[in-house]
């Protein structure tokens, strides 16, 4: 089964049930299915074809939904672009994945519009929001575009979306993956659609991630309706909840910070929520402990995973999350909630190497690999960076290291490569070091993740300027502020007369980790 086959099965079975509600456009499956259809038989009218990328920027939105269908119906792939990207990161990941279309939201329409002339790929700009010069517009493709099903030899093994993350070289690296990376994840853990069973998703989590994506496809396999926010704002985020009635969420942990620590939290009837999942990012203990007991009809799930294998890969559970049994259970549940990120998916294979690719003992820290049918093949048109992301018998290197427990439980110890983490987006040190050394003052810097009760991680930059320059901190800020997306900038600056290094050269990141791990005032 491939990911298509879950719109049409819902839409068979419950064709009147409200499929998508999004700022007061509420659209049933029968809906969401003829509208897709129509914007996929607009795109082969266009010339997009079988294996065409095609690429869009946009907060959440019913079009996404819409997009993606319309996309895959004509065995296209669809590019979902960061929304927060500069021009310069745009560019790189619509050339590199050669789109020959883009849906742009309104407030992307003017910034692509400036790329036109170096985007030699893209033949077609189509304008979500409204009408404008140059630009297709959205609802006119799919008004003027037949109804009718659209039939593509479509296989599990083709390629459906192409997400990018960051890389520790900088740039961003493009993940292909297939239908049945998804479906082995959402025929796995989700129950089919029924006419007798009604439930509600919350999206707040972004579709260019890949657990929106799967979030996404979860709900429309399930029959749910999926309730989507452009973007998460703790307070409307609250009353959404309170309206809708609805019955699920994920929330990355500075989302459910904020809303548990929320002033009007109690005014608020959150009675309706039956599950939240979290992850993207390390959860705090403080956190994840009130949540459990401001919010005690939920269940909770921590889902671990990365774009690379579509998604969750570890779950710990809602048994894991109830406290209770003899003080050596609770003991033993506390120390999973504060560090464990569960147990493997059945359909995924983990375990724990040392430096030399050998499976240590339980109980000893390595690196956590993983090996399993929705791993991605290897990365976009970059054989060098795919051979490294493999051992040579076929593991998907996480670059995480931790530990398993005897009864299968694994344990985060930190990370194997100097990857930044704040509330669940990837900052690669080496792009904002780049940022930095732009800046005429400066003459080394280095950037470290620092521990943050709110974020997870902030980014802090370790700076030497130049012999007779000064500077302060918010002057560095500012001039990262113009080059990178806003949540990469440092949110602390430290000057120092020099960097620590190995004898051939390397700066000792883990030394200044060691030194600054602890977040300064910003």
């Amino acid at each position: 089964m491939n990911t298509l086959d879950f719109l049409s099965i819902s839409s068979a079975i419950c064709p009147d049930r409200e499929c998508v509600v999004f700022e007061g456009r509420r659209y049933t499956y029968a809906q969401i299915n003829e509208r897709s259809n129509r914007l996929a038989n607009a795109l082969l009218g266009l010339g997009v074809k079988k294996g065409d990328r095609v690429a869009i920027i946009q907060v959440n939105c019913s079009q996404y939904l819409e997009t993606y269908y319309a996309v895959a119906k004509i065995g296209g792939i669809l590019v979902p672009l960061n929304f927060r990207a500069k021009e310069d990161e745009l560019g790189y990941m619509l050339t590199n994945a050669e789109a020959v279309a883009i849906f742009m939201g309104e407030r992307y329409v003017d910034m692509v519009n400036t790329m036109r002339p170096s985007l030699a790929s893209v033949k077609n700009y189509i304008s979500i929001d409204g009408k404008g010069a140059n630009v297709l517009y959205y609802e006119d493709l799919i008004s003027g575009a037949s109804p009718d099903d659209v039939f593509t030899e479509v296989e599990d093994e083709d390629t459906t979306i192409l997400m990018y993350t960051a890389g520790t070289t900088g740039r961003p690296k493009g993940v292909p993956l297939n239908h049945k990376s998804f479906s082995g994840y959402v025929l796995e853990n989700v129950d089919p659609a029924s006419p007798d069973v009604e439930e509600k998703n919350l999206l707040t989590v972004p579709l260019y991630h890949v657990a929106g994506v799967q979030a996404m496809l979860a709900a429309v396999y399930g029959g749910r309706t999926l309730v989507m926010m452009r973007q998460f704002e703790v307070g409307e985020w609250m009353k959404t909840v309170e309206h809708e009635k609805t019955s699920r969420a994920m929330l990355v942990p500075t989302m459910l910070k904020r809303v548990i620590d929320h002033p009007e939290f109690d005014k608020h009837d959150l009675s309706s929520l039956r599950v939240i999942t979290y992850g993207a990012a390390p959860m705090p203990f403080e956190v994840i402990k009130k949540a459990i007991e401001v919010m005690p009809t939920v269940r909770f799930i921590n889902a671990f995973g990365q774009t690379e294998t579509a998604s969750t890969i570890t779950m710990l559970g809602p048994e894991d999350h109830v406290i209770s049994g003899t003080p050596e259970e609770k003991e033993k549940k506390l120390k999973r909630l504060a560090s464990s990120i569960g147990r493997p998916m059945p359909d995924i294979e983990v375990r724990i190497i040392d430096e030399e690719g050998k499976e240590v003992p339980r109980g000893g820290v390595g690196e956590i690999v993983a090996r399993g049918p929705r791993v991605m093949a290897g990365y976009w048109k970059d054989d060098e960076k795919t051979a490294k992301a493999f051992t040579k018998d076929g593991w998907l290197h996480t670059k995480d290291t931790g530990y398993m427990d005897d009864e299968g439980y694994i344990y985060l110890a930190g990370r194997a490569d100097d990857m930044i983490i704040r509330a669940g987006e990837n900052i690669s040190p080496e792009e904002v070091e780049n940022a930095l050394y732009s800046y005429p003052k400066i003459e080394e810097a280095a950037v470290i993740g620092v521990p943050d009760p709110e974020w997870g991680q902030e980014v802090m930059a370790v700076v030497v300027l130049k012999k007779g320059e000064k500077a302060t901190p918010e002057e560095i800020m500012e001039s990262c502020r113009k080059k990178l997306s806003s949540f990469k900038k440092p949110s602390y600056v430290v000057f120092v007369d020099e960097l620590p290094r190995n004898p051939l050269g390397k700066v000792l990141k883990r030394v200044l980790r060691e030194k600054y791990g602890q977040p300064k005032s910003k």
